[in-house]
């Protein structure tokens, strides 16, 4: 005859186990209570940002300055550079984005624009942002536009990008050839321009 062990410790046939169903409703809800830990754990471990390079991304919708949705500008139709912004943490690699809108990229070949994360920075009133994004743009003529509720973030499952600087190049066939976030290093900007002048 098999034996195994009950919960008290004492050898006893393992029939007897399933004889006793409170043992086995105990072993149940500890097994659920593991498997429970086990997906929190893995929950919490995948927080963060999810790099997307080499990924074919779909068709998703924005907001323009006027709150009115909108496809993705021109995502399958040209090179797409993206600068998905926290404005909470718009000041991440000032000296870069100063460079880059002194010296646009964008023009016949790269469409490039901003896209502010309003989901985000829920202590920044949406109107108040929107407000500043038409001033600046007026100002230096750049093209932008806002994600109110994680649309892009979601669809294109880039994680969680809170408190990021995050860009994205997009080529014409939707994908993602270049993804960075936070503070740039060295070799950042030296991958940035090696895709870019690719395109350019």
């Amino acid at each position: 005859m098999d034996w195994d062990y009950c919960v008290s410790g004492h050898m006893e046939p393992r029939r007897k186990i399933c004889d006793k169903p409170d043992i086995v409703l105990f072993i149940m809800k500890r097994s659920l209570i593991i498997a429970l830990m086990l997906s929190f754990a893995m929950g919490v471990y995948a927080k963060g940002p999810v790099n997307i390079e080499g990924k074919t991304v779909p068709y998703v919708k924005i907001r323009d300055l006027q709150n009115q949705p909108i496809d993705l500008p021109s995502l399958g139709k040209a090179p797409l550079l993206l600068f998905y912004v926290d404005p909470d943490h718009a000041g991440q690699n000032s000296d870069f984005i100063e460079y880059l809108e002194s010296h646009p990229i964008g023009g016949d070949k790269i469409v490039a624009y901003g896209i502010v994360n309003l989901k985000d920075a829920p202590m920044l009133p949406n109107s108040v942002v929107r407000s500043m994004m038409r001033a600046k743009q007026k100002k230096t003529g750049a093209a932008m536009y806002t994600d109110v509720d994680n649309s892009l973030r979601d669809a294109w499952g880039m994680g969680d990008v809170n408190n990021q600087f995050v860009i994205i190049f997009v080529t014409k066939d939707r994908k993602v050839e270049f993804f960075r976030y936070g503070d740039f290093t060295e070799k950042d900007k030296a991958d940035f321009w090696r895709v870019v002048n690719k395109y350019k």
